[in-house]
């Protein structure tokens, strides 16, 4: 299978994308401490990613509450279980790792949701930075503290739900 990538610039830095010619398979930060640069082996392919570049641009504006793309993530049935919670999370609300455990039916899996969370391998688009912890505080995300603000401000402002 080819893996084709390109990049994206945001307010946040510039964005990895990741696919298969047919869905995206990744969005990852390429900066800070989990940064992830391209793979030997991928093909840029800058044409593939033009309606994903789009609809983030439309994000980052404050004119897009939800991504209309084909995604792929890859993971185990616990993690995709988490990641559609993640996805089903309203844009500018917030959750709790205890909340999203209590969603998919497993109120003692806090860690394991965590644990899930930090492998996202779609960011933004399958929303992790939505995840708080139950005190309010904000938590690790791979972009970033001031990513995970960054992202939870605009939706904030475009919303008026968080602050």
């Amino acid at each position: 299978m080819t893996i084709l990538y390109s990049y994206c610039d945001s307010p946040i830095g510039p964005l990895l994308l990741r696919g298969d010619g047919t869905a995206l398979t990744g969005l990852y930060f390429s900066m800070g401490d989990k940064a992830r640069g391209a793979g030997a082996g991928w093909h840029r392919s800058d044409a593939d990613f033009v309606r994903v570049k789009r609809q983030l641009a439309e994000y980052f504006a404050g004119q897009r509450k939800q991504f209309e793309v084909a995604l792929a993530p890859q993971g185990t049935p616990f993690q995709t279980s988490v990641w559609q919670a993640l996805r089903e999370i309203p844009y500018g609300e917030t959750r709790s790792y205890l909340d999203i455990a209590r969603q998919i039916g497993n109120p003692k899996a806090v860690r394991a949701v965590g644990t899930a969370n930090a492998r996202n391998p779609l960011a933004i688009l399958v929303p992790c930075h939505r995840v708080i912890g139950s005190d309010g505080s904000l938590t690790g995300f791979a972009g970033g503290l001031a990513s995970k603000r960054a992202l939870l401000e605009l939706e904030s402002r475009h919303s008026g739900l968080w602050a």
